[in-house]
């Protein structure tokens, strides 16, 4: 059974050098040779980065001449942020809960 498009996507985000790619290309596109720069790898190793997270649908590639522009496909990223807002719900529920106990920590304290 293949992976679910939000795993992939996680999977894709793990990585620092990935993640730090999706930044650049934030900025717009670019090619391959422009984000292997500030790695120390080569550019069959940035090239495998590419193709994860090409396959996550993180990104695509252009072309362009002789070269394949990579840009930033933000439509996953908007189906991990959906996912992410069912738990900071939870989470800001919580929290308000936990805040309203701490003040009546405080009055019971303030009244000995």
């Amino acid at each position: 059974m293949p992976p679910d498009p939000l795993s992939l996507t996680f999977s894709a985000l793990a990585d620092p050098t990935r993640r730090a790619i999706l930044a650049r290309l934030a900025n717009g596109e670019a090619t391959v040779t422009e984000l292997a720069e500030p790695f120390a790898m080569t550019l069959p190793a940035i090239s495998k980065h590419l193709k994860v997270l090409e396959r996550a649908g993180l990104i695509s590639r252009g072309r362009n001449a002789q070269w394949r522009p990579c840009r930033l496909e933000a439509a996953p990223l908007g189906d991990v942020t959906t996912w992410l807002n069912q738990y900071r719900e939870f989470w800001e529920d919580r929290f308000s809960r936990l805040d309203d106990h701490l003040q009546d920590i405080q009055k019971g304290n303030s009244r000995e």
